[in-house]
């Protein structure tokens, strides 16, 4: 496993220069986990599109390695427990003590054109790409959709945070404000109206990072955001947490913290086939909502939410 990884890329101006044919080992750091992922196929090279290139680093201590090769996977079916399925585009199976990720599309046929293997704390791990499905000159990114972010929700729930359907604002101040709901609940129109106010950054319209840093809480944006396309790789401290809810009026309501557990945990991606990611998740959100204010946001989807909002921390809220 290397220390380092050094990929061709530029942080300072978010946007990589990675060479278009990609690269063998690239590094990317979402709320501040970095993972490595190394072409260990000589004919397989690498690179990412999209969001996630906000999110590449030039030179990172990885806390997660994942070796990337072509393969032919009409032969390799894993075998072992059902753990979970999707319903569609995964399944994921326990085999001698790993987890094994198993990607379809019937778009491309009834073989995975992807299986993730992972050790148990997913720290390390294996991606086979099945070859005919892919062009070999096609550089890829190995983690992409819906790898990414399973790995993530695994490894967040074994000690490190909680991901959360929500979006992030970032105050002129430099404070982070969480506003927390299901699809359909807003985030993304809080998102947009927020924009315009002066000062103010949003990491994400729909998927936020929760961690403990240095005594506090911090939310995290991600690479995986919702209608607005909003993701960035900023963090902010977590002063205040609002669930959203579509009203007649603006209002708010402070949430007993047994309530404000419930809502959140409704709102987040745990590994539920694992007890214990559960039991630390649970524990994890009861720490959040006794160190961060949380309420209970009704709302008008236009700018007086925005004013009401303002005016209610002025006055203390």
């Amino acid at each position: 496993m290397p220390a380092f990884c050094r990929p061709e890329t530029v942080t300072g101006s978010g946007k990589s220069q990675m060479h278009d044919s990609g690269t063998d080992h690239l590094c990317v750091r979402i709320a501040d986990i970095a993972i490595a992922v190394n072409a260990t196929d000589g004919e397989l090279r690498l690179r990412v599109e999209g969001p996630m290139r906000k999110f590449l680093v030039e030179e990172a201590r990885p806390e997660v390695t994942v070796g990337a090769a072509w393969g032919d996977l009409a032969e390799m079916d894993p075998g072992g427990e059902k753990v979970f399925d999707s319903g569609g585009s995964w399944q994921l199976v326990r085999n001698n003590g790993h987890y094994v990720v198993r990607c379809v599309s019937p778009s491309v046929g009834q073989i995975p054109y992807k299986l993730g293997y992972f050790e148990p704390d997913f720290t390390s791990g294996t991606v086979l790409i099945h070859h005919p499905y892919f062009p070999t000159a096609e550089a890829l990114y190995p983690l992409d959709y819906p790898l990414d972010e399973l790995l993530m929700s695994n490894l967040l729930a074994r000690g490190r945070g909680v991901e959360l359907h929500a979006c992030g604002m970032v105050d002129p101040a430099g404070n982070g404000h969480l506003f927390v709901g299901q699809s359909g609940a807003g985030k993304t129109t809080t998102a947009r109206l927020w924009m315009k106010q002066e000062g103010v950054r949003i990491l994400s319209d729909d998927r936020i990072v929760v961690r403990r840093s240095g005594g506090e809480f911090r939310m995290y944006g991600t690479p995986w955001h919702g209608e607005a396309e909003i993701a960035e790789a900023g963090c902010a401290r977590l002063k205040q947490l609002y669930f959203l809810r579509h009203g007649e009026k603006n209002e708010l309501a402070p949430q007993r913290p047994s309530d404000a557990v419930g809502r959140l945990f409704a709102a987040c991606f745990p590994p539920f086939y694992s007890v214990e990611a559960l039991g630390f998740t649970l524990s994890f959100l009861g720490e959040i909502v006794k160190a961060v204010p949380c309420y209970e946001l009704g709302f008008i989807p236009d700018e007086s939410a925005i004013h009401f909002i303002l005016k209610e921390r002025r006055g203390g809220a």
